[in-house]
């Protein structure tokens, strides 16, 4: 799992408590650290990737001229108006 732990202190709403110690029944642990590692590690890599993508629209910008930026809104102010 790890090599170096540290025990700490973490307020949470009861639902959550109960639903984290239904999750690690489920996986046959006796505790829900697991459970909590592996959430903190999906959180952690979304951050990361949602970063990452927001770095890579904010270097996007000015890549269209600002004729194909008209043209572009021109033909999305027409597609809303159609829209139902």
């Amino acid at each position: 799992m790890y090599d170096e732990s540290m025990r700490t202190t973490v307020e949470m709403k009861p639902e959550h408590r109960s639903a984290l110690l239904a999750i690690a029944a489920r996986r046959g642990d006796k505790g829900f650290s697991g459970v909590l590692e592996d959430a903190i590690d999906l959180y952690l890599a979304g951050e990361k990737d949602r970063r990452r993508r927001c770095e890579e629209l904010m270097n996007l910008a000015g890549a269209l001229s600002t004729e194909d930026a008209a043209d572009l809104r021109d033909r999305v102010s027409v597609i809303r108006e159609r829209w139902r």
